[in-house]
C-alpha cells in the first residue's frame, strides 16, 4: 500500500501480490458481545459443520437461535442431519439482501475496517493471525450491540425501499 497523499487517491504498487484467501466462520453471542471465529482455507458445509459444533458447544443443553444468511454451505444434508439430532438448535436465515439484521455481519464489517483494509500481508497465516488478535482484543471489552433504531423506524424505511423499488421496476417496464 503507498501512502495517501493529498489529491490523490489509494494506490498499491505495480507488483502487489495476493498471497492467498482465508474463510471466516464466526458467532457473535448477541448476550455478551463475545464473537468466535474460525479461519479455514475453504467455505462448504463440512467445515461449517465443524465450527458450528464448536460454537454450540459451551451452550449444551440450551435453546440456541443461529441467524444466518442463504449460503449453501448452511443447508448441506449433513448439517441438516446435524440439525435433525439437535433439536435445541434453531436456523433463522435472514432475506436475501439483508445480511445487515445478522449482527455478526456489522462484525465483520468493523474487522474489515479496523483490522484489514488498507493491510498487506506477507502470507495466508499472517492474516489468520491478524484475525485473531483482533477478535481475542474485541472479547477482552465485548459489550452487546445495541440497536440505535426502533422496529418500527427499521420496518418504515423497508416499506419505503420496496415502495421504491415497485416505482423503480413499474417505471423500467415502461
Amino acid at each position: 500500500m503507498l501512502p495517501v497523499t493529498f489529491a490523490a487517491t489509494e494506490k498499491r504498487t505495480h507488483d502487489y501480490v495476493r498471497h492467498g484467501t482465508t474463510n471466516l466462520f464466526a458467532a457473535l453471542n448477541v448476550g455478551t458481545g463475545e464473537v468466535i471465529g474460525e479461519c479455514r482455507p475453504s467455505r462448504n458445509g463440512k467445515n461449517f459443520l465443524a465450527f458450528l459444533k464448536k460454537a454450540v458447544k459451551p451452550h449444551a443443553g440450551k435453546e440456541i437461535h443461529v441467524v444466518l444468511d442463504n449460503l449453501s454451505t448452511h443447508t448441506t444434508p449433513e448439517v441438516r442431519a446435524w440439525l435433525a439430532k439437535n433439536p435445541h438448535v434453531h436456523f433463522h436465515f435472514t432475506p436475501v439482501g439483508s445480511s445487515w439484521i445478522n449482527q455478526i455481519e456489522t462484525r465483520f464489517g468493523i474487522l474489515t475496517r479496523q483490522s484489514i483494509r488498507r493491510s498487506t500481508f506477507a502470507s495466508v497465516n499472517v492474516l489468520i493471525t491478524q484475525i485473531r488478535n483482533y477478535i481475542e482484543s474485541w472479547n477482552s471489552e465485548a459489550k452487546p450491540f445495541t440497536w440505535t433504531a426502533t422496529a418500527d423506524e427499521i420496518l418504515a424505511k423497508v416499506r419505503l425501499v420496496q415502495t421504491n423499488i415497485k416505482k423503480l421496476v413499474a417505471n423500467n417496464s415502461k
